[in-house]
């Protein structure tokens, strides 16, 4: 068979593909209802047997999954009764498997077996949307043994599909209307699928022209028209343009080059996420949100937090920067050579490899490499808010509206003072509960800890007058009534508690215990 990569698939074809899809049921729901919920979870740890197993039949449906999901050869017949083979042949979606040439118009010939050019899976897209990912053969998701191999096609240009990044972006995304959207770095275009159920006009952009083309393919399959996919550099495709939402899933992987396009931006360091906030406050508009992934280095003797608030200050923005995990460089190393699959070569080349990783490390004095989001908003407010925090604990996704009111609590917050804050009223946020610790039979708890079931799952430790405090607020009475109700009854003096409470209360506020309801 030939090692050249077939040619890619045509978008203005993908119409009549999508209908047979449907028909077949090869959606999202299909596939579980399908495969079960054990070879399912498999085929995202990149294991396909148990899914093979599972499609043994002649079914529509399992010959699909064998054919664009597991990139099984099919017979003619089975594949026939399933889609319109020669429309997806003369489209590039499919292709003879025994190599032999097949031009468009002419008969199938033999009647030979076809195989998949592409990777097509299904993907939910929520709220009855029915969507389909188009990434390199092998490319879907990774696995232990890290990326696959699409035949013909060097590492450097691969394309992949949908991945536990990818899923995070979409799920903290704030997802409210807007007029314009931009998807920077698309990769298979997951991120503009998402945007384009609420944005007026998409603009999808990656340096990688075979991922331009599989974007294209990725929106045409999924019905989604209208939207511009762009090829270049950040944001030299889209000039001067502003937009009311960026989304990126960068190729923020801090390595010693520029081996693989879908994750190494072939900057120093973590230069390439900084590059891009930068980038990104010049073309938000008012009021406009950018949101990323990304990675960022420990340096030896600089607090972390320090140094990444320090990305912001030029900016004019408010930002949220939630460090989710933290890696030494060692592992950090193995990690990303285990992904590019370096581990399959030679123990020599291995080593030199991981040494280069230690060198580019040393010559950045770093000791660690962080990973986590961030979003920035334009606000327009001349006392930007930046806040850097470390959260690793669990969290319950989406978190998109989450985060949405966390920067409306900023602009609360920067808009009262002590005395506004205590004229104003608050709720307790409706997934709080608290919890009380302290030796049996006592007559006071030694801790008082309120905690979030939702969302962030925040705990916070609180005094007993903060927990009261909390307790009462159901958005009838002023925060400063509260208080001096509080100091009658443990004969305190108002003005002194009035004076201590505010920053709790702020506290409390910011971190989404109490929510303002003025």
């Amino acid at each position: 068979m030939s090692t050249h990569p077939p040619s890619l698939p045509d978008p203005a074809r993908a119409d009549r593909l999508r209908d047979a899809l449907k028909r077949a049921a090869y959606t999202a729901d299909g596939l579980l209802d399908l495969l079960g919920a054990p070879a399912y979870a498999a085929l995202s740890r990149n294991e396909t047997v148990p899914a093979l197993r599972a499609t043994r039949g002649t079914d529509p449906l399992s010959v699909l999954v064998r054919l664009f999901l597991l990139q099984q050869p099919v017979p003619h017949a089975l594949a026939a009764a399933a889609l319109d083979v020669r429309d997806c042949l003369d489209g590039g979606w499919l292709t003879r498997a025994d190599g032999a040439e097949d031009g468009p118009g002419d008969a199938l010939g033999d009647g030979g077996p076809v195989r998949a050019t592409v990777d097509i899976r299904p993907y939910g897209g929520g709220e009855d949307d029915d969507w389909w990912i188009v990434s390199d053969l092998g490319c879907a998701v990774g696995g232990a043994s890290g990326i696959g191999r699409a035949p013909g096609v060097p590492a450097s240009d691969l394309v992949l599909g949908v991945g536990g990044a990818s899923t995070t972006l979409a799920n903290i995304t704030v997802r409210r209307p807007v007029r314009r959207a931009l998807d920077l770095g698309t990769g298979s275009g997951v991120q503009a699928l998402h945007a384009a159920r609420h944005a007026g006009h998409v603009t999808a952009t990656d340096l990688n022209p075979r991922a331009v083309h599989f974007a294209r393919l990725t929106l045409a399959l999924s019905g989604v028209h209208g939207a511009d996919v762009l090829g270049g550099s950040l944001f030299e495709p889209v000039g001067d343009r502003r937009f009311d939402l960026i989304v990126s899933n960068p190729p923020f992987v801090i390595s010693p080059g520029a081996r693989l396009t879908y994750r190494d931006g072939g900057m120093a360091g973590d230069d390439l996420c900084r590059t891009l906030v930068a980038g990104a406050a010049d073309h938000l508009e008012e009021g406009g949100y950018c949101q990323l992934l990304a990675n960022w280095l420990h340096v030896e003797g600089e607090d972390w937090k320090d140094r990444i608030a320090g990305w912001f200050a030029p900016t004019g923005c408010d930002a949220w920067v939630v460090q989710r995990e933290v890696q030494d460089v060692t592992q950090y190393a193995e990690l990303w050579l285990r992904d590019g699959g370096d581990h399959r070569g030679g123990p020599a080349e291995y080593a030199a490899r991981y040494e280069a990783w230690l060198d580019e490390f040393e010559r950045q004095g770093a000791r660690a490499v962080g990973f986590g989001w961030i979003t920035l908003r334009r606000s327009g407010s001349d006392r930007p808010v930046v806040r850097v925090e470390e959260w690793p604990h669990p969290v319950e996704q989406p978190l998109g509206p989450v985060i949405e009111q966390w920067f409306a609590r900023q602009d609360f917050l920067r808009d009262h003072d002590d005395a506004a804050l205590l004229a104003s009223r608050f709720r307790l946020a409706d997934s709080v509960v608290q919890e009380q610790v302290g030796a049996p039979g006592a007559e006071d708890p030694e801790h008082v800890v309120l905690r979030q079931n939702r969302g962030m799952r925040r705990a916070t430790e609180v005094d007993t007058v903060v927990a009261g405090f909390a307790g009462v607020c159901d958005g009838t009475l002023a925060a400063g009534q509260i208080l001096d109700a509080i100091a009658q009854l443990l004969d305190e003096d108002p003005v002194v508690l009035r004076d201590r409470t505010p920053a709790s209360i702020r506290l409390l506020v910011e971190q989404g215990f109490l929510i303002p309801v003025d």
